[in-house]
């Protein structure tokens, strides 16, 4: 096995931006696509991690980027202010994921037709959007991601959801999920949601424990979540 890596230059508009892709290049053929969404400091080494395990297990993982080339944040601060207006306008969230998926799918390793998008945190809520736009992927995955529904013009969600979700997550408490079931429900989507006792935010996180905004990490429920992520992903991209 030989897992290739590389960053990728891509616009939204006039937003420059920057993929970091994964691949196998033992694979013959098109692969097919996993977008994953990062958390709300930025695209980093964690969710290029998740790039590179996708593409050992045969898909081309499409580490995208929200914010802009370059753009990170280094403390709460700076992540609330980046994260902040993609909250307030979440239009500029479903064309951030649209360009990243029409960047991945454009790319001659993958398999256009079979394609599905993961996020943590911020990115979870990325990826559930992304399902909302009514975009041609066929399952999205958010990992303790926030819940609150886009406000946006309502679409059939034909990709299937999974939603892995900490039961003392204070950021996206039992009402936000109560109600998003509702959401899934009327908009006639094939959904799963596992709850996992005794985690909060970002429990498949490593190295996480912030007191203060609730976040931290927890071992099982992270074993737990990336198996039951990567059943759901060869079920709907097999």
């Amino acid at each position: 096995m030989s897992i290739q890596t590389q960053t990728l230059d891509y616009r939204d508009g006039d937003v420059a931006l920057e993929a970091f892709v994964a691949f196998n290049d033992q694979t013959a053929g098109p692969r097919p696509v996993v977008l994953i969404g990062h958390q709300w400091g930025g695209r980093d080494g964690f969710v290029e991690d998740h790039a590179r395990r996708l593409a050992a297990a045969g898909y081309l993982g499409f580490a995208l980027d929200m914010y802009g080339k370059g753009v990170r944040g280094n403390s709460i601060e700076e992540n609330s202010a980046l994260m902040g207006p993609f909250m307030e306008d979440r239009k500029r969230v479903r064309s951030r994921m649209l360009a990243a998926l029409n960047t991945a799918c454009g790319l001659p390793q993958a398999d256009a037709t079979r394609v599905a998008a993961i996020g943590f945190c911020f990115g979870g809520l990325c990826a559930l959007d992304l399902a909302r736009s009514g975009a041609d992927v066929r399952g999205v995955v958010s990992f303790h991601g926030l819940l609150k529904p886009s406000g946006l013009a309502a679409h059939p969600i034909g990709a299937k959801v999974l939603v892995l979700h900490g039961a003392d997550d204070p950021l996206a408490p039992m009402e936000d999920v109560v109600a998003l079931r509702a959401e899934l429900d009327a908009a006639g989507c094939d959904w799963q949601l596992h709850l996992y006792g005794g985690a909060k935010h970002a429990f498949a996180v490593p190295g996480t424990n912030v007191p203060d905004i609730g976040a931290k990490h927890h071992t099982d429920a992270e074993r737990r979540s990336i198996a039951t992520c990567d059943a759901f992903l060869a079920e709907v991209l097999g």
